[in-house]
């Protein structure tokens, strides 16, 4: 019985931490923006290349 009584004990802690950690969330902004990672996907990125430190920047393609 007394198992019983400690799982329910730590099950509740932790709905609390999942449950302080939501209001951390929507406090922070993280659901601010609904509408925009949907469509982030039908835009094109510019390719971004990366220069190696040992090569200048100054030379033609």
């Amino acid at each position: 019985m007394s198992i019983i009584i400690l799982l329910i004990t730590v099950s509740l802690l932790i709905a609390f931490a999942f449950l302080i950690a939501y209001f951390w969330a929507i406090r922070a902004g993280q659901f601010d923006d609904a509408n925009t990672p949907a469509i982030r996907i039908l835009f094109e990125e510019e390719t971004i290349e990366h220069t190696s430190p040992n090569q200048s920047t100054n030379h033609p393609k």
